[in-house]
């Protein structure tokens, strides 16, 4: 049939040919060659329409280039690239859905044939005017290939150039739920990159995001990925802008609530990007009661992960720490008692976590650090100062040196002779120019500042230790014998100094 078409074909050019050069030999007889052809090529539609009738180019009757081996070489597999791609240009409906099956098989499978898939050309093209099927079953096949071809970065731009971006959108708008997955899947990944945020806006991709979010009906596979796509196009202004015109922020404020810990994570992040450096939009957040949500996620009485715990944590902290009106609504809320139940008895990664949330709080105002002296932050500080840990160490003495740098704090400190004597204890134990041992005699030089702090101090067993670091000229150790030795414990000290 093909041969035949083909000699036809050949036969009609000779004769066009003949006519544009005036070369015929009369018009009747090159008019009489004309309808011999015209009626050949009746023919060969009469005989195509029979051959699809009969259901010959079927998936039963086609030739099926079986899938090549491991270690194929790249012909063979090329070889079979193009066939999938004849069968989606070509075959009837299930044709077409095997070929996309296999396709997502090898390309999930093998990075190879991703790379073979995109040198062959007209297959990104044909993958593109899949997603417009009105097969949903074709159109959801077309979206995870597409998506699997979108996590790598240097055939992203391919897809780009081919027009991939409005038919993602239209997918998200009016596609069946496996296809909305993969197309936001998709899209999130190619979005990574800020140039292509404009065409998703520009296809309105942000409208059809949120009412993703919004939709009681959406599940969790789609809306973790339209809350990535989101945050990824939070960077361009005009767009976030947009959003938050659109109830962008108490949208994801509801999905933060959520109990699915994916869609928990998701929003979080969400909001902590959005609300990063616009301190219009951490009041809206805050107005909109996403502070309040975050302290809920946060709350060791709530179901949630330690995972979306942290991240609640790091959300509180960029989003409030800046400012002392949000420390005031975070110990409203309670988040002081939760900060504290989490560095005596959370895991390690949470315990870490909330130590350098403490470290960060002791930088604040003075009546923050008030708080944290009343609630017991300081004998759970002088805990962590023994911590294995150098970094761990330095941040819990430069926290509890903070806090004890404010009297009342102080005097409550000192007040229990364990916290004193431990700390002794440990800068007997340091090596001498140790950073921890610096550390150690910054926070006995601010408890000297307190008559009951200094009687401790020197009434210890630990004073020759002291004068050894003074001679030794480690940092601040000159400082606190001259502050022991003021008032009545001067003349006391003097001697042992001189002795």
């Amino acid at each position: 049939m093909i041969s035949a078409i083909v000699a036809s074909a050949s036969d009609c050019y000779d004769l066009a040919r003949r006519c544009v050069d005036l070369s015929y030999n009369g018009k009747l007889l090159m008019q009489s060659d004309l309808d011999v052809m015209v009626a050949k090529f009746e023919r060969h539609v009469k005989n195509l329409f029979g051959i699809c009738t009969t259901g010959i180019l079927t998936q039963g009757f086609a030739i099926v280039v079986s899938r090549p081996g491991v270690n194929a070489c790249k012909d063979d597999m090329r070889f079979y690239i193009r066939d999938l791609l004849t069968r989606m240009k070509i075959g009837d409906l299930e044709m077409k859905r095997q070929a996309l099956l296999n396709l997502y098989d090898v390309v999930v499978e093998d990075d190879k044939y991703v790379k073979i898939l995109v040198e062959v050309g007209d297959i990104v093209n044909i993958l593109v005017s899949l997603l417009d099927s009105v097969e949903l079953e074709i159109q959801q096949e077309a979206a995870k290939v597409v998506s699997v071809i979108s996590g790598f970065d240097s055939y992203k731009s391919v897809l780009i150039g081919a027009g991939i971006i409005g038919p993602l959108i239209r997918v998200l708008e009016s596609g069946s739920e496996i296809s909305k997955e993969g197309a936001a899947r998709s899209l999130q990944k190619l979005t990574e990159n800020s140039e292509n945020a404009w065409s998703v806006s520009a296809y309105g991709g942000v409208t059809a995001l949120l009412k993703i979010c919004t939709s009681v009906d959406s599940r969790t596979a789609l809306v973790c990925p339209a809350c990535g796509i989101l945050r990824n196009l939070v960077g361009v202004d005009e767009i976030k802008s947009f959003m938050i015109e659109e109830g962008a922020v108490p949208a994801l404020i509801k999905l933060a609530r959520s109990k699915d810990e994916a869609v928990q994570l998701s929003s979080i992040e969400f909001l902590q990007n959005i609300a990063s450096v616009d301190d219009s939009v951490r009041q809206l957040v805050a107005r909109e009661g996403g502070i309040r949500a975050l302290v809920r996620v946060f709350d060791p009485k709530s179901a949630c992960s330690s995972e979306s715990r942290e991240m609640a944590l790091r959300a509180i902290e960029n989003l409030c720490f800046s400012s002392t009106v949000y420390i005031i609504m975070l110990m409203n809320y309670g988040f002081m008692d939760q900060l504290l139940f989490f560095l005596r008895n959370g895991d390690v990664s949470v315990q870490e976590l909330a130590l350098k949330a403490v470290f960060r709080l002791c930088g604040k105002s003075e009546e923050t650090k008030k708080a944290m002296g009343d609630a017991g932050f300081m004998s759970e500080l002088v805990k962590f100062v023994d911590a294995k840990s150098f970094e761990v160490r330095e941040m819990a003495a430069v926290a509890l040196s903070s806090l004890v740098s404010v009297p009342k704090n102080r005097k409550r400190f000192v007040q229990d002779d364990r916290n004193v004597g431990f700390l002794l204890q440990l800068l007997d134990q340091e090596e001498a120019n140790s950073g921890s041992k610096k550390l150690l005699i910054s926070i006995l030089l601010s408890l000297t500042s307190c008559n009951s702090g200094r009687k401790k101090i020197a009434s210890s067993g630990y004073l020759k230790n002291i004068e050894k670091l003074a001679e030794a000229e480690v940092s601040d150790a000159k400082r606190l014998v001259r502050k022991l030795s003021t008032n009545r414990f001067r003349s006391i000290l003097n001697v042992i100094w001189h002795s």
